[in-house]
Order: structure tokens, then sequence, then C-alpha cells
């Protein structure tokens, strides 16, 4: 099962029931954050989670609303004997950018950290899932993610059952995709098992509409997107480098994907909600508002 809980949904400026924009992706034994604004570390206390569990940190850019959460986190977590290394990728700059914040105040303890910059494609292969980044159009080195959870070969137990095969360590070979031999008779691999399904999450902060956004959240189970400005705003928000709601249900609906969820709003919408998440829906009917502290589950 693969959970998200919002940090953070708010733009440049935070709210009062929004935060600077954070969110914490968990999947078995990873706890990945994506960007981590100021006071993120308090929404992990509001939410009831460990920051010391946090195994990876992604940045999608270096803008203060993304970032000004990283110093205390740091701090806290060299202040709590965090054990583990903590993996940090962001766009070119991230090294320079993490040494000037450490540089800037007097950090005490220790935390060891492995810093890599990325620039597109997949950046990290693990045997359940990988990671992958597009680079996205934002006045700075600015990048999407996509987490995607690999697909399992499974044993079709029905066909086990047709074939009259009982269990036994035989079914070893069958996992790894392997041809068998049972009671004298060879059966493929193939006509025995099948591939389940794997997931596909895509964050999309802070970006200018662009053509490569669908190419790369295509067919997610769950797009993850900013929607900073309202579609009669579209002109301010392609000014400002951002997207608008109605962009958003754009895109989810040409590229296919299952569920919408629209996050890093202007707290000039703080009591015209309905108006972005209606402009969303009008285009993609699955799309759904992010709030601070909300969890989504993906099975």
């Amino acid at each position: 099962m693969i959970k998200i809980t919002f940090l953070g949904t708010s733009d440049a400026i935070p709210s009062k029931n929004r935060n600077h924009t954070a969110i914490l992706l968990n999947y078995e034994n990873e706890n990945i954050l994506v960007d981590c604004g100021e006071g993120t570390q308090r929404q992990f206390r509001k939410a009831g989670l460990n920051p010391l569990k946090i195994t990876r940190l992604l940045i999608t850019h270096w803008h203060g609303d993304h970032v000004l959460g990283i110093p205390g986190l740091m701090q806290t977590l060299a202040f709590s004997g965090y054990d583990k290394t903590l993996f940090i990728y962001g766009p070119k700059g991230t090294k320079k950018y993490i040494k000037e914040l450490t540089d800037a105040f007097l950090f005490s303890g220790k935390l060891k950290m492995e810093i890599k910059e990325i620039e597109k494609g997949k950046f990290i292969d693990e045997k359940d899932f990988y990671i992958e980044a597009e680079k996205m159009t934002h006045g700075c080195p600015t990048l999407a993610y996509n987490f995607v959870k690999k697909g399992k070969l499974r044993i079709d137990k029905s066909k086990l059952k047709k074939y009259k095969i009982a269990e036994g360590v035989h079914l070893q070979k069958l996992k790894l995709g392997k041809d068998i031999i049972y009671n004298g008779k060879n059966y493929k691999a193939k006509d025995l098992t099948y591939t389940a399904e794997g997931n596909k999450i895509s964050f999309v902060l802070d970006t200018l509409f662009n053509e490569k956004i669908t190419t790369f959240v295509k067919e997610s189970d769950l797009l993850i997107i900013e929607s900073s400005f309202a579609d009669e705003e579209k002109e301010k928000a392609k000014e400002h480098l951002h997207l608008t709601s109605k962009q958003a249900g754009e895109i989810a609906k040409k590229a296919k994907v299952k569920k919408l969820i629209i996050t890093h709003i202007s707290q000039r919408y703080e009591n015209k909600l309905d108006k972005i998440l209606n402009q969303s829906k009008k285009v993609f009917r699955n799309s759904f508002l992010a709030r601070d502290l909300e969890g989504f589950e993906i099975k």
C-alpha cells in the first residue's frame, strides 16, 4: 500500500489553514518527503508522524516556499539521533544550496547526507519501485517526479487448480518466471502466472503549462499537481510560470490519469476553494482538493 500525506498545500504565502508545500509518500520502509516548506517539521507532529523515519528528500526547485523547512528539519534529525543516511535529490544547484543553508546557521550535531543532482530520467531503481524525473518550466531548474511501484509476477492459483499442481518448492521457480516440470510434465511459467499491475504517483509542483507534463504523468494512478490560479487569471498564471486549476484538469484528462489532486493553492482563494475545485472537475470529474494533514491511500 502507498500512503500520501499532505503536510502543506499553500503557495508562496501560507494561510491560516494551509502550510507551505510538503508531501510525504510512505511505501513499506520508505518515507519519501517531496519538498520541505517552512513549518514542515511541526506538520509532522500534527499528523502524528515521526520525521526520524524519513528516508529520502526530493526537491522540486529552490524557491523558498518549497525548501525553507530544510534547515530546521536537518537540525531536528541531528539532535534526535537520526541514524540513517538522508538521501537528498534535487535539480542543478542542490549541492551548493544545501551547503549554503548549513553555512548560514550554527548547525549542531552530526547528520549523514548524500546529495545527488538530477536532470531527468530514472535516478532510483529499487527491487519494488523506481523514481524518475522530468524538467519543468518555472524560471529556475525545476523537476517533476514519478514514483512507480513495479508490477509483480503472481502465480495464478486457478491455473494450479486446473492442472492439479500442488503447493511445493517447485512454485519458487514460477515466482521467478521460470518454467517447471511437475509429475513429469512441462509447464511454461507464462501459462501459470500473471503480472499484477503496479502503481504510479506523479508530483508536478510549480511549472508553466508545457507538453512534457502530459507525457510524463500518462496513466498515473494519482496525479498531484499545482493549481495556483483560477482560470480567469490564466494570463497571470502564465506570467508567474504557474498552472490554473482548469489546466490541471485538462492535463489529467489528456494523460488518462485515474485521480487528480490539486494543491499549492493561493491564499487569495481561501474562501473560494469550491471555485478552484469545480473548474478542474468540469474538465476532469475525478478531481480533488488537497488539504493540510489529509491522507490518501493506494492499494
